[in-house]
Order: C-alpha cells, then sequence, then structure tokens
C-alpha cells in the first residue's frame, strides 16, 4: 500500500520540462507586436492632434490679421443743406490695415473677396451699400496693404435720413478677419460738415 501511494505521488510530481526557447521567442514576438501596434496608434493620434492645433492657430492668426481699422475721424457732410442727412449727402471715414495685417480688395465694383460695407440707423438696417474709395496713400492697386490709407465715401441709403441725436454705425465687413463697426451718434445740431470722433 504504501509503494502504490509513493507511485502515486510520484506520478502527480513527474519532472516537468521547460517551455522551449522557440515558444518564448514567439510570445516576445507577440508582446513586441502588439506593443508596436499601440504606439503607431499613440503615435497618429498625437500627430493628427498636433496638426488639428496647428491649424487653429493659422486659421485664427489669418482671422486677427484681416482686420481694418478707424484712421482719423468720421465725416458727415450735408451736401444739399436742408438741415438733416439724406440720401444726397455723405459719410466719409479712412481706413487702414490693423497693425501686421494681410491685404485686403477694397475694390467697390467686384463681386468676391471685397470689403462689404452694411448701414444701420434707428430706421432701418441696409446690406451692401454702394460705397466709393480714394486713395490717399497707395502703390496704385485696389488692395489696401501695410502703410496705405484709404477713404471711404459712404451715402446714406435712399429713406433713411439721419436727424439730431440720432445712433447710426457703418459695419465694414473684410472677406476674411474681424468685422470693423464704426458706431457715431449725431450732434445736436445738423451743420454743412460735421467731424464725429
Amino acid at each position: 500500500m504504501r509503494g502504490r501511494l509513493a507511485r502515486l505521488f510520484r506520478s502527480l510530481h513527474k519532472k516537468e520540462e521547460g517551455i522551449t526557447g522557440l515558444e518564448t521567442a514567439i510570445i516576445l514576438i507577440a508582446f513586441v507586436i502588439v506593443a508596436s501596434v499601440f504606439a503607431f496608434v499613440v503615435l497618429s493620434t498625437g500627430l493628427f492632434s498636433a496638426e488639428r492645433g496647428k491649424e487653429t492657430v493659422f486659421a485664427g492668426l489669418e482671422k486677427a490679421r484681416g482686420n481694418l481699422e478707424v484712421r482719423g475721424a468720421l465725416t458727415v457732410t450735408d451736401t444739399d443743406t436742408d438741415g438733416d442727412v439724406d440720401s444726397s449727402d455723405q459719410i466719409d471715414f479712412n481706413v487702414a490695415l490693423a497693425a501686421g495685417g494681410f491685404p485686403i480688395s477694397l475694390d467697390p465694383t467686384a463681386y468676391t473677396n471685397t470689403v462689404v460695407i452694411n448701414y444701420i440707423d434707428q430706421q432701418a438696417r441696409v446690406a451692401d451699400v454702394t460705397y466709393t474709395v480714394t486713395w490717399i496713400l497707395d502703390d496704385s492697386d485696389d488692395l489696401l496693404e501695410v502703410g496705405e490709407l484709404a477713404q471711404v465715401t459712404v451715402n446714406p441709403p435712399a429713406g433713411s435720413t439721419l436727424v439730431e441725436n440720432e445712433i447710426f454705425t457703418l459695419e465694414v465687413v473684410p472677406p476674411s478677419g474681424g468685422t470693423l463697426l464704426v458706431n457715431r451718434t449725431m450732434p445736436p445740431s445738423i451743420d454743412d460738415v460735421m467731424d464725429l470722433h
């Protein structure tokens, strides 16, 4: 009985050989492949995120660098001297590029990629009003570039009349960059020429 029991224990505790070198190599190669795929996924995601971040920064810079600014005062002229400012009269202001801005087309006859001016007063909002450009400092093209200065003349649209103490706004919308809001209040009395700061 004792012999049988000893054989039974020996059969349970047989010598087991370790795994071979080939099996170890296969397991290590599998780990390396899984780690490589994981690393590729992580790097691809990081590169994609970095590229998207770069595109966002460049888009923000382009938008910021396309801004216009008013240089000097806005002048309202009652050309027919009738005591109110209507479509026969004019509003003049000077525009230039903000520091580091990209060139902007100021061709009033162009249909695309040019500045649009919207007129707003207490009676109406008129989109894309007609305007004219008189160049003060330029290089004889229709692009407003760094160091150049242009005078923009807008006539109030038909049906709109600016009276004393009335607030009006000109929205100058470039093709890229922020909208320039020129907001002014008419003086308490209408003169032939009014310099509104």
